[in-house]
């Protein structure tokens, strides 16, 4: 009975989970942007949109940004339908064409974010798809963020081990878990406003870098 109960201390398990994270700024961001035209035919859609997205290419250019950080990230060309009426048994029929060219613009200087914007905007861009902020290399904040949850799973480790009245005699085993870096989200509308308005603001606010680690530790008397 006493061997039995020294093996079943030997082999007592306490796991612990542990959440680190860490709080970073943004030094990239991609704004993806373009121009829609609708018009009666195929070819003069096409070619509006074409005409307006190297203007966009150039006017970006020009504030400094490198024409390979310039991509072009989606090309449409779809026709438009009359709506069908209910009971109606006429097929619906092409009465025009919409086109759209969407880029992606990588910035390493943030304060572009705006300028970019509103260059795309006066170049005849009418859509933004958004803003993602990102940190070129986040090897030290994911580093630093372990750090944290095997801080915070040692310090869970020592308060149930004394709340139970044990010791913690080793590590077993130690899992690491991915979490994903949750980014500020920055609300746009989808079609850009007119060329008259004011400055775009944008706000890149801090990444949110996270870790969780899971530590088997035995414990014992």
């Amino acid at each position: 009975a006493q061997g039995q109960s020294a093996t079943e201390k030997e082999a007592s398990v306490l796991t612990v989970t542990g959440f680190g994270e860490v709080r970073m700024a943004p030094d990239e961001a991609t704004v993806r942007l373009g121009v829609t035209r609708q018009r009666e035919t195929a070819q003069e859609a096409q070619e509006e949109v074409n005409e307006v997205a190297q203007e966009i290419l150039e006017a970006v250019i020009q504030l400094g940004v490198r024409a390979e950080h310039i991509q072009t990230s989606d090309l449409r060309l779809s026709p438009v339908y009359t709506t069908r009426r209910p009971g109606s048994s006429s097929e619906p029929r092409v009465v025009a064409y919409r086109a759209s060219n969407m880029v992606s613009v990588r910035l390493e200087n943030l304060s572009l974010v705006g300028l970019v914007i509103d260059a795309a905007m006066k170049s005849g861009g009418n859509q933004l798809q958004g803003v993602h902020f990102a940190l070129r290399n986040d090897l030290s904040a994911r580093e630093q963020a372990l750090k944290e949850a095997v801080k915070a799973a040692a310090q869970k480790a020592k308060a149930i081990s004394e709340a139970l009245d044990v010791k913690i005699i080793e590590v077993i085993e130690v899992n690491e878990g991915s979490v994903p870096i949750r980014v500020p989200q920055q609300r746009f509308a989808a079609s850009l406003a007119v060329a008259e308005a004011a400055a775009t603001p944008v706000s890149p606010g801090q990444l949110t870098v996270s870790a969780t680690v899971t530590i088997r530790y035995r414990i014992g008397q």
